[in-house]
């Protein structure tokens, strides 16, 4: 499953890039992207454990940059 999300606050390059190397390692994770100039982050996991992949995901982007808030709609 692919989906995108938007990301507000997110303040620079540098803590995209952590944020798609931490994010690429979790298990169940096929592909992410996260852009800085767009703000949003593309995630490409498995279906069956997408939404726990997803938690995941925000709990590293947290730790890289605490403002960052992921927009799930």
């Amino acid at each position: 499953m692919r989906k995108v999300f938007d990301l507000e606050d997110l303040d620079c390059a540098n803590c995209a890039a952590k944020m798609e190397a931490a994010i690429s390692k979790l298990p169940g994770v096929n592909k992410v992207t996260v852009n800085f100039m767009a703000q949003k982050m593309i995630l490409d996991a498995e279906d069956s454990v997408f939404d726990d992949v997803l938690k995941s995901a925000c709990a590293e982007i947290k730790k890289v940059e605490p403002d960052c808030t992921v927009i799930i709609k």
